[in-house]
């Protein structure tokens, strides 16, 4: 489902939930498809004790909000307090959820109207005789076809009364508020509950004790109960449920998500009983025994009738550790040829021209380069695994989906740049102790320019990758390490073998003045990835992010030639200058820094917009249009994916696609993934890849096609064009 708006309907959205809320006593604020409020269960508040206040929305007919585990898509309510000295607001107390179906999805969330709880405690010398303001911000995800992120600024005044017999309970929402509280989960006291993995099945068994302790959940019949998970990527939650009886044991049959599911060691979450006007919830928590590895089903991108063969996904169980790792070997050393890693590999360049006479020196240069190489796809490996054991989606590229890692790469090239155009030597900056241990320990450089090759070349996806890596992620823990090495082996072995075979590097001219040349020549490249990593700031942030960026840049590449000036001779006055240019790119810079991680929680409402005939892709617009029967092409992107940009300026926007998608009527759905989306996250998954860019072409009643990552004209023209009996070799055996 699509989670993200317009800026300016958003703006809008905002703008006109302030109106409504000036006043402390104002009315419930109404958004586009929402009425919210802040309701109290008391009319006043007691010191010393808590009085519980739940934030009510109340939906159009048909639309919905979610669960804490908002399911196949969406995402929960968020609610932040801001209360005077003396009151502290407890967590969002969630009521028992629906599974709510939308298409091929099913979502875990609420319809009609929900009370979302909170205990306000007090502290006992709290002043009493006075009226206090309760203010908080709610935000919230609504959807129906569409998806819209809605909020609003409330706020609720009550009384301080020391009196507890002089306050009464309020008698609009005491009521509504027991009803909600008789809803939240309690715990299973009544039953023993183990939970066993069974492969892609979790078996929840429910036995009935005999006599529960006081005021706990008696035994009794769950038939028809539903399973809420806590935590995303364990259980599938478009999978069936099944539930067996035998005398008073209960074994539900829970499907494992076909996501990965990293170390699933618990089973948490809610038992729902009951019909939704009066739903009771148990409290789940218990140790997973036996094993449990991810499903097969790929519900969050096509509806049942347009379920993806393993020839389309390249997850089939043909595809073994043997294939994966011969296409990692293959992808790794093509990865040399993808365009986001020539920068980086033309300082290798200058330093193989350097070294070119010395045979053992080459062979501890390549050595090192490939040992950097090494050490960093490691040490992305163990990033993803231990995010995708946090129920994160993370996928091949996730760090330059960080506007602070965009703009601290901008930096770092820059000054590379600025160093290889001659405007100031390093030497100069490095205190002599430490010139002197750099220049005995010459394969640090090395190592450091292979561990920068890896961080550069992530925006890129070769051919045979995207397979690999999609088994790679899928799959155990070993299988991922072992596929993230032997693509290290692949990436760093054409340097390698050029290190060990002398003869291969006769061919490159003796040093000489055209060794400076080529130093200078080189910044360019660096120059233009600056100005790609400044394109990509602009597409995750704004305009001003940019013009931060450049500022910054350009007082560094003032305070770099200052200091230098200074060092060869100039006033100590060159010196201040350096210093105060460095602080205001500090000052400038800093800012971007701070937006990424105040934004972090709203990557997906920056999410750019889909232009031209595209739409923004969400999987039930996929299902929608496949079902009115029409063809539908998905291109999963970012703006920070170098491969994505060169097929879409050399092959998608070209007048012959165009012309072949307009004459067939194919509906274009763009996924931006230029920075964190757990929806598209999730449908990359369920395609067995982690990576953009993919696309899928679906067709009415014929299976869906998955092309290769680096796009043709012919690939576009023959999934438009050709019958179905003909589309098999769409699909190469690379997998990409």
């Amino acid at each position: 489902m699509p989670r993200s708006i317009t800026f300016t309907t958003l703006l809008f959205m905002l703008v006109m939930a302030g109106i409504g809320v000036r006043d402390s006593d104002a009315a419930p604020v109404r958004t586009a498809h929402v009425e919210a409020e802040l309701v109290a269960e008391q009319s006043a508040l007691i010191p010393g004790r808590p009085n519980t206040v739940a934030l009510r929305l109340v939906m159009e007919r048909g639309w919905h909000t979610y669960w804490q585990n908002a399911g196949d898509s969406g995402l929960p309510t968020t609610l932040a307090w801001k209360l005077p000295d003396g009151l502290k607001a407890g967590p969002i107390q969630w009521p028992a959820p629906r599974a709510l179906a939308v298409g091929p999805l099913v979502n875990y969330g609420y319809e009609g109207e929900v009370l979302l709880l909170s205990d306000i405690a007090t502290v006992p010398d709290f002043l009493s005789g006075k009226t206090v303001t309760l203010s908080a911000r709610a935000d919230w995800l609504v959807c129906k076809e569409i998806c819209i992120p809605e909020g609003a600024d409330l706020s609720l005044s009550l009384p301080v009364i020391a009196d507890a017999a002089q306050v009464q309970r309020d008698a609009r929402w005491s009521d509504a508020i027991a009803k909600a509280r008789a809803s939240l989960p309690r715990p299973a006291d009544g039953w023993s509950v183990t939970a066993t993995g069974r492969g892609s099945t979790v078996e929840l068994h429910l036995v009935g004790k005999a006599v529960p302790a006081p005021g706990r959940e008696s035994p009794g019949d769950i038939a028809g109960s539903h399973f809420f998970p806590y935590v995303e990527g364990q259980i599938e939650a478009s999978g069936v449920q099944s539930l067996t009886r035998q005398g008073t044991d209960w074994s539900m049959s829970l499907p494992v998500a076909s996501q990965r599911v990293g170390e699933f060691t618990r089973v948490a979450g809610v038992l729902v009983l009951g019909d939704a006007s009066a739903p009771r919830a148990l409290a789940i928590d218990v140790p997973l025994s036996g094993s449990a590895v991810a499903g097969s089903a790929a519900p969050a991108l096509t509806a049942p009738a347009l379920k993806l063969t393993p020839a389309a996904t390249g997850a089939d169980t043909a595809f073994s550790l043997g294939t994966a790792i011969f296409f990692a070997l293959v992808g790794g050393v093509l990865l040399n040829l993808m365009p986001c890693v020539f920068p980086v590999l033309s300082l290798k360049i200058l330093g193989i021209a350097t070294h070119r006479e010395n045979n053992a020196a080459m062979r501890h240069h390549g050595l090192a380069f490939g040992a950097g190489v090494l050490v960093s796809f490691w040490l992305l490996a163990g990033v993803l695994i231990a995010f995708r054991a946090a129920g994160q989606q993370l996928g091949w590229g996730f760090q330059l989906q960080s506007p602070a890692t965009i703009a601290a790469l901008a930096v770092l090239f820059f000054v590379l740049a600025l160093n290889l155009s001659g405007v100031f030597e390093v030497r100069q900056f490095v205190p002599s102790s430490l010139a002197t241990w750099n220049a005995k320990n010459p394969l640090l450089n090395d190592a450091l320019s292979g561990a920068l090759a890896v961080v550069v070349a992530s925006p890129c996806s070769a051919p045979f990758m995207g397979a690999a890596l999609g088994y790679a992620l899928a799959g155990p823990t070993a299988s991922t390490w072992i596929v993230f090495t032997v693509l290290a082996i692949g990436m760093a072995l054409p340097y390698v073998l050029l290190a060990y075979f002398p003869a291969w590097r006769k061919r490159l001219p003796k040093p000489g003045a055209w060794m400076l040349r080529l130093k200078h020549l080189l910044a360019f490249p660096l120059y233009a990835t600056v100005l790609w990593l400044a394109w990509v700031l602009g597409a995750q942030l704004d305009n001003d992010a940019v013009l931060r960026l450049g500022i910054t840049l350009l007082l560094i590449a003032l305070g770099l030639w200052a200091w230098q000036t200074m060092r060869t001779g100039g006033a100590r006055g060159w010196g201040l200058a350096a210093a105060a240019s460095i602080a205001g790119a500090l000052a400038v810079g800093g800012p971007i820094v701070a937006t990424s991680a105040l934004d972090a929680e709203s990557n997906v409402a920056k999410r750019p917009a889909a232009d031209g005939p595209w739409s923004e892709y969400s999987a039930a617009r996929v299902a929608q249009l496949v079902a009115a029967g029409h063809p539908v092409f998905v291109e999963f992107t970012a703006a920070w994916c170098v491969t994505c940009q060169v097929n879409k300026r050399l092959v998608l926007d070209t007048e012959a696609v165009r012309d072949a998608f307009r004459r067939q009527k194919v509906a274009l759905l763009r996924a931006d993934w230029t920075r964190r989306d757990p929806a598209i996250g999730a449908a990359l998954t369920a395609l067995g890849r982690n990576g953009v860019p993919v696309y899928v072409f679906f067709r009415p009643g014929k299976e869906p096609l998955l092309l290769p990552e680096v796009l043709t004209r012919q690939d576009i023209l023959d999934a438009v064009d050709m019958p179905q009996s003909a589309t098999s070799r769409l699909i190469p055996s690379t997998g990409g």
